[in-house]
């Protein structure tokens, strides 16, 4: 079993391919798996499986004719969602049961409102993979979806320890989320950004390198045409903050408006994955020296610009050490950190602290070896303390790589 905040997922594995019945009872509420020609393997403790598990509070099992009855005591009205997994290497065949809280409406989210004034930009940050999907396994075991959760938790803190940013993570601990839900996530937090961190692995230990990806143009052709098949749904929304309805246009309006706010979306991608990948070659080797294109899913949301990051091949002996070792994660965070600031401050979200900021003349500034607060702010005829009030800074500590506004009006 593994716990997230909106569901708890049951796996079952199984020597084979299994078909299944599942349904629910009340008073008390239980959810009920009857598995067709199944009996129990040796080992299995249905008692051990739901020690302090958050919405199953008890698990019984028995034969029952030619097949065999699991029953989940929940602690409440669940809606249980199941499917089967084929094998797929360490794993052979699963059943999976999600259970989710009665009130949790899987298929939309209502978009937070958004604050008036110079708001923050938000960055969405999406640690790949979870729970029982483990990722690419590297040597030594090391496995992506750990590695990749640690870079995400590190760039969250330095984002949000920035003035005028403010970091979501679509995955907090180790459970899994489904691909378009990271979108809904993103989308319901109205984020400016959203960032996908994974580490790749391949059939041969000596390919290596860093990649960033973007949406591709076929990728885009396809969420156009599954937006538009959906769009009576009334969550649907594109633009950002405007809000654009696909609701009540006609097919040819809403394909127009889907496929500027896709063009658009996918211009600032490539912006923010070129500013981040020129970062990233300062600290680590580049698998290709520009931006590469791909179909993933997360990267679909046609009102979002969306980058993913493949920081390293933990396939590769050498590139596995590194990305588990906590100084070299600071510096792919660090790289990662500077190129999205670089690029949100040359083209600030309209409506955010760093658009007024631009306004005002302020610049921005990457620091570099020798470089002090006070040397900086008599260089550009300010005050030190005016850049640490800009900046959110407490105290005069900077580092190599830091990116910084230099307020240029005080």
């Amino acid at each position: 079993m593994h716990e997230a905040p909106e569901y708890t997922r049951v796996v079952f594995d199984t020597s084979g391919p299994v078909k299944y019945d599942l349904f629910t009872l009340s008073d008390p509420s239980r959810v009920v798996i009857d598995l067709e020609n199944a009996s129990l393997a040796p080992g299995f403790d249905p008692g051990m499986a739901v020690l302090g598990r958050q919405r199953v509070k008890g698990m019984r099992a028995a034969p029952r004719g030619n097949g065999y009855r699991v029953v989940l005591d929940v602690t409440g009205k669940l809606s249980p969602k199941g499917f089967v997994l084929a094998p797929v290497p360490p794993y052979g065949h699963r059943l999976v049961v999600d259970l989710y809280s009665d009130s949790t409406d899987r298929a939309a989210l209502v978009p937070i409102a958004q604050p008036a004034g110079r708001r923050d930009v938000v960055i969405a940050i999406d640690a790949g993979h979870g729970g029982d999907d483990p990722g690419a396994l590297g040597v030594g075991r090391i496995r992506e979806k750990h590695i990749v959760l640690s870079l995400a938790k590190q760039l969250a803190t330095r984002f949000n320890e920035a003035s005028g940013y403010r970091a979501v993570l679509v995955r907090k601990a180790d459970y899994y989320v489904s691909l378009r839900r990271r979108m809904q996530i993103a989308r319901a937090e109205r984020a400016d950004l959203f960032i996908s961190i994974h580490a790749d692995a391949f059939k041969s230990a000596s390919v290596n390198g860093v990649s960033v990806y973007t949406l591709s143009d076929r990728g885009a052709s396809s969420e156009t045409a599954r937006w538009l098949a959906e769009k009576e749904n009334s969550s649907d929304l594109i633009g950002g903050v405007g809000d654009v309805s696909l609701d009540d246009k006609d097919d040819l309006l809403a394909h127009v408006l889907l496929d500027l706010s896709m063009d658009a979306n996918r211009l600032a991608s490539i912006e923010a994955g070129a500013a981040v990948l020129g970062k990233l070659g300062r600290v680590a080797r580049l698998h290709k020296k520009r931006v590469e294109q791909a179909g993933f899913v997360v990267l679909k949301s046609p009102d979002i610009p969306s980058v993913l990051i493949e920081t390293g091949y933990i396939s590769n002996p050498a590139e596995a050490r590194q990305l588990n070792r906590a100084d070299y994660q600071s510096r792919i965070v660090g790289a990662i950190y500077a190129g999205l600031r670089l690029y949100f401050e040359s083209s600030p979200p309209a409506g955010t602290l760093l658009a007024y900021r631009r306004e005002q003349g302020d610049v921005s500034y990457t620091i570099e070896s020798g470089d002090t607060l006070s040397g900086i702010a008599a260089r550009y005829g300010t005050s030190a303390e005016s850049i640490r009030r800009v900046n959110g800074l407490s105290t005069d500590r900077i580092r190599v790589g830091q990116v910084i506004l230099i307020p240029t009006n005080s």
